[in-house]
């Protein structure tokens, strides 16, 4: 019998060492083809059209992978595309005689609002500088694809087609009473009766002040959206509210042209015929599209020669700001330390003439993002600094950008909320009631084992905590203050953790320009008075085996969650989050959404 297990044993570890070893193997021959092959530039056809199809989450900036479409078997596609690509693409799209035109291809847009108005600012631009076509096509639009859509020169739906245009909602989830069941109290510490993040945990239902703020934030988003639609659509505001009123997305197609919203209702092969006669082709010869990747390797057009010694640094800072990373609830990250030497290097090139921070975060460590904002502050002081907000640049977010010289926000950027909290969990009655643990602990001093989770706290300890926050908090309104040329009361007023869109933040005084990252750079360029330059990105783009790795590590962990909680595994990461706080956190909300 000793022998029989001592065999299994054997059986099983050669299992999974074959397994393992196959595996590497595989990444490295892959690696080989990927590294063989190497990036070709693209020819481009004669009449042909730059076909965006916005599948997967759109980001800043996607990492340059060149495994991104490989799909594992029993793994949802994690594909992402990278606004700066897209950007990109549409403005070589434009200079290129061989492109005639866009041809857009939108569905459901995985990206906030604030980049849906960056990518059609982009389009705006596009027709306006080159004078070529945009048409949209699609067999379904939901509201925020219809709002990209809604720039191009002809929309065309399938005739058993929906379009949703309903308006916006901000939907949040409360875990008070849930957490009450289990014996779990949240202990909170915070500044700002608007600190949304904390609400979650310590009430059932939502504050008159939390209210508050998101009606103003929703409603300016929404101000936007149908702004420009009305703009590109030639339907006045009024008009747009009273079909969102009556949410057609249940209305059949063919009514749609009648509101004007759509301009014709066509299969897929009669836009087809409709587009090559556009670009001046045949109706036997095939269509000539090329994707966003396609364009990545097609050189843009010089207006001089030689590489230029001049640069502009963009240093992205995507995601939640952490002092360490490797966290499995989040494939991007601001590791505070890290970020600061990345805006420490563009600062000490004497290349880099001036830097663009592009912020897209809501917020996290406050540490961490003091770390940051001294290497902004340093970085300032050297040569211009301009803040470009993406979708979210809230809370210790806001806190990183307040030192540059210039701030630039969409419209419909959420930002703002100054505010800091601290949450501590107190998990006795769950230990003691429900599962008999008994903790006890054994200490020197009064306060050895502050913070703990298995006690509440005492108002000794309340009080310190209370008094770190207040610190916390007077310091982050202080950096605002200097960095905006306000006062201390002026800022506070503004803040208490409260959240604004990029135009209420205009009208306030934390933003001082409504733009994109496009407008940022023209500034920085400006600003640094030089003529000829070059944009160099930080921080560096990972290697492509450590991309395969992290991603295949990530894929099966998130898999493994989605397939257990299914729908719920958001309130999943929202507590999983709260439990792995460290010290106080400039945050926003975590479950905030605007649909």
């Amino acid at each position: 019998m000793k022998d029989f297990f001592k065999y299994v044993l054997a059986t099983i570890v050669g299992f999974f060492l074959v397994i393992f070893i196959s595996s590497f193997l595989s990444i490295a021959v892959i690696s080989a083809i990927v590294s063989a092959a190497g990036p070709k530039e693209v020819v481009l056809k004669d009449n042909s059209m730059l076909r965006l199809d916005l599948k997967g989450q759109i980001v800043d900036r996607a990492a340059d992978d060149p495994f991104a479409n490989i799909e594992l078997p029993g793994f949802a596609s994690t594909h992402k595309l990278g606004l700066n690509d897209i950007i990109s693409a549409i403005e070589k799209a434009a200079d290129d005689d061989r492109i005639k035109g866009i041809y857009l291809r939108v569905e459901q847009v995985n990206a906030s609002y604030s980049v849906c108005e960056e990518i059609r600012n982009a389009l705006e631009d596009f027709k306006t500088e080159s004078g070529k076509f945009i048409y949209s096509y699609s067999e379904n639009y939901s509201q925020n694809a219809y709002y990209l859509a809604s720039v191009a020169d002809k929309i065309f739906i399938n005739p058993e087609g929906m379009l949703s245009f309903s308006g916006l909602a901000s939907e949040h989830s409360y875990y008070k009473n849930a957490l009450e069941k289990i014996g779990v109290e949240v202990q909170i510490i915070r500044h700002g009766k608007f600190k949304a993040a904390v609400e979650p945990y310590m009430l059932d239902k939502m504050s008159p002040e939390n209210r508050e703020q998101i009606e103003v934030y929703v409603g300016s988003t929404w101000n936007t959206v149908i702004g420009d639609i009305a703009k590109s659509r030639n339907i006045s505001i009024e008009e747009l509210n009273r079909i969102a009123d009556q949410n057609i997305s249940f209305e059949p197609a063919y009514k749609l042209t009648a509101l004007n919203m759509v301009d014709s209702v066509l299969y897929t092969d009669q836009v087809g015929d409709f587009l090559k006669a556009s670009c001046g082709l045949e109706q036997n010869d095939d269509l000539r599209f090329h994707s966003v990747s396609d364009m990545k390797n097609v050189n843009a057009t010089k207006e001089h020669k030689g590489l230029a010694r001049d640069k502009i640094a963009i240093v992205y800072a995507a995601g939640e700001i952490v002092m360490q990373g490797g966290s499995l609830f989040s494939e991007e990250m601001i590791v505070g330390g890290s970020l600061a030497a990345e805006i420490s290097e563009a600062r000490k090139d004497s290349s880099v003439k001036a830097i663009v921070l592009r912020v897209n975060s809501p917020g996290g460590s406050a540490l961490a993002s003091d770390l940051i904002w001294r290497e902004v502050k340093l970085a300032s002081e050297a040569k211009p600094v301009v803040v470009s907000m993406g979708g979210l640049a809230a809370s210790g977010g806001y806190y990183i950008a307040c030192a540059a010289d210039t701030i630039v926000a969409n419209p419909s950027t959420l930002t703002g909320s100054i505010g800091v909290f601290g949450m501590i969990p107190n998990t006795q009655e769950l230990f003691e009631d429900k599962l008999g643990i008994n903790n006890e602990v054994v200490k020197t001093n009064e306060l050895s084992d502050l913070p703990s989770v298995t006690r509440p706290m005492t108002k000794l300890e309340k009080d310190k905590m209370q008094q770190m926050v207040e610190n916390v908090y007077s310091t982050f309104v202080q950096h605002v203050a200097d960095g905006r040329g306000m006062s201390f009361d002026e800022v506070d007023a503004i803040g208490q953790g409260r959240v604004w869109t990029g135009a209420n933040a205009l009208e306030i005084g934390l933003v001082d320009v409504l733009g994109d990252l496009g407008d940022a750079i023209e500034i920085a360029q400006e600003m640094s008075g030089v003529d000829t330059y070059r944009i160099v990105e930080y921080p560096k783009q990972k290697d492509p085996i450590q991309i395969l790795i992290e991603g295949l590590s990530s894929k099966i962990k998130s898999k493994i969650i989605a397939d257990e909680l299914g729908t719920a595994s958001n309130h999943y990461y929202a507590l999983k989050s709260m439990m792995n706080n460290n010290g106080v956190m400039a945050r926003l909300s975590y479950d905030i959404s605007v649909q």
